[in-house]
């Protein structure tokens, strides 16, 4: 049987696209899996290299074009329906993270707490966030003084006073209230 873990990226900060990944777990499983929250930085890497040698997965974003357009919960669905499809198989059923599903074809049952309880759904955790987690360290590059490197486009006080002084770049959230209020003034 196909079943297939979903988990996201990045639906809090205030920068960068939210992204999401499908897994289906190879035979045998991978060892340490868990919430990629509850892992180190050096060990997300290590089973990220393992998952994507040894599983079938897909990643899936979703632009802050997007997200402004759509609302955030929107276009998470639109990334986790990204990554399911770039899976380039139909599962037979789909395991998310979380207390919502997108309007699917697919079967599908949301858990909340999933990327804790089932295996599948915590590799897709690790793909996500470090796939997310690279998008903005490469950002953070050409917008330093934002911390993304370190705070990956969410609201800390660093971040907060870069977006005081600068002004919102190409890749805030307009429609989040932190970057908006800076657009008013």
């Amino acid at each position: 049987m196909l079943i297939v873990g979903v988990d996201e990226a990045g639906r809090g900060p205030l920068a960068g696209p939210v992204v999401a990944a499908a897994v289906l777990l190879c035979d045998g499983g991978i060892a340490g899996l868990d919430d990629s929250k509850k892992l180190t930085a050096k060990r997300r890497a290590e089973l990220e290299t393992q998952i994507k040698a040894r599983c079938r997965w897909g990643i899936g974003e979703a632009s802050v074009a997007e997200i402004d357009r759509i609302n955030i919960l929107q276009a998470t669905f639109l990334a986790m329906t990204r990554a399911v499809e770039a899976l380039g198989f139909e599962p037979h059923e789909i395991l998310v993270d979380g207390n919502l599903l997108p309007k699917w074809r697919y079967a599908a049952r949301a858990i909340v707490g999933g990327d804790a309880l089932h295996p599948c759904i915590s590799a897709a955790s690790i793909l996500a966030k470090e796939h997310r987690d690279r998008f903005m360290t490469r950002v953070a590059l050409d917008y330093p003084g934002f911390g993304w490197e370190t705070n990956m486009g969410y609201g800390t006080a660093r971040h907060l006073e870069a977006l005081r002084q600068h002004g919102p770049t190409p890749h805030h959230r307009t429609s989040f209230a932190p970057v908006a209020q800076m657009i008013l003034i």
